[in-house]
């Protein structure tokens, strides 16, 4: 690998995160694929849906399917309080919204800080896991959201 293609891979990599909290653990996705962030309201239930898919919300004539990625992932509770939020993804020609326990903030991290992830014991599936990054004294997981959203056991295509 020459010098430049090497300086691709790294700029490719130098983003900005949209940063989350799951639990105890905080989560880095990429901020282009994020719509928008708004309070968690109750989305319509759907029947037969898997436990972690709430419902559906009418957003601006858009049925957006809203995932609790705290149940998809087992987190021990999932609360829905006034710092409940769902994030509103652009995935592909979909838009997804996933609940998560609240937003950090934005971020710019650059390849430099982010680490291939080790083995380890996170609640979230490692091949979703773009790597780690260690931002001050705070380790945030990054995720591959599209993929993830967009695997079969999420049941969210068809």
């Amino acid at each position: 690998m020459g010098m430049m293609e090497k300086l691709d891979v790294q700029t490719e990599l130098a983003r900005e995160y949209l940063t989350f909290r799951l639990g105890d653990e905080e989560y880095g996705i990429d901020i282009l694929k994020v719509q928008e962030i708004r309070g968690y309201e109750n989305p319509t239930r759907i029947a037969n849906a898997p436990h972690f898919l709430k419902g559906v919300v009418n957003l601006r004539g858009t049925i957006v399917p809203i995932v609790d990625l705290r149940l998809r992932f087992g987190c021990s509770s999932a609360e829905y309080n006034a710092f409940t939020v769902s994030i509103v993804l652009h995935i592909g020609q979909r838009t997804i919204g996933t609940v998560v326990d609240s937003v950090s903030d934005v971020m710019e991290i650059p390849a430099e800080a982010v680490r291939p992830a080790p083995e380890m014991n996170s609640a979230i599936d490692a091949t979703y896991i773009r790597g780690l990054a260690q931002v001050g004294e705070r380790m945030v997981i990054l995720l591959d959201i599209e993929s993830m959203l967009m695997s079969q056991d999420m049941g969210l295509i068809d």
